[in-house]
């Protein structure tokens, strides 16, 4: 994929995260969750990559906070599921692997690193006595019913040959892998 195309895709996939903070968020514990954030981490890990789908999350995150539609929650509870949605993805060249890096990568790790978030920078006093594993179950719950609608997203876009298998895990037509047969 040139520049262009992927400055474009990155593009399109932040604007459909901004525009769909406004009616997808659910506040829950001084969090605002976001299946349709989870959703575009599973498609942005597939389709861009660990590195782009990490920008895409950081973008959507950090512009619905600064439109009031997110909290700082939002960093932590995004970029870890996009950036492990995509090294699953990039590795096995399956949907079920990005959706479970995506569930892993904010579910768990996200939540944990918002806790200090939540403590040291918002004040978050149910989180301090809930304990680090306090986003867990929230973040958990909001990425599973995220990375399902993004596996179903990710299947219609493969069908249409806008997302492909990566190219390493590709077997040739003729089962051959010499150019000349």
């Amino acid at each position: 994929m040139n520049r262009a195309g992927l400055l474009t895709r990155m593009a399109i996939l932040m604007a459909l995260g901004v525009a769909s903070s406004s009616f997808s968020a659910i506040p829950l514990f001084g969090a605002k969750l976001f299946p349709a954030q989870h959703a575009i981490n599973v498609v942005a890990g597939a389709m861009l990559g660990p590195v782009y789908a990490g920008v895409v999350g950081l973008g959507i995150a950090t512009i619905r906070i600064l439109l009031g539609s997110g909290t700082l929650l939002a960093i932590p509870g995004t970029v870890f599921g996009a950036v492990l949605a995509g090294l699953l993805y990039r590795r096995t060249g399956s949907r079920l692997a990005a959706m479970i890096g995506e569930v892993i990568g904010t579910g768990l790790i996200g939540a944990v690193a918002a806790y200090p978030v939540a403590v040291l920078l918002l004040g978050n006093a149910k989180a301090a006595a809930g304990g680090i594993g306090f986003y867990i179950p929230s973040f958990a719950a909001s990425s599973a019913a995220g990375a399902l609608i993004g596996g179903q997203a990710l299947a219609v876009l493969q069908r249409f040959r806008l997302v492909v298998t990566p190219r390493a895990l590709q077997v040739p037509a003729s089962g051959c892998d010499r150019p000349d047969k």
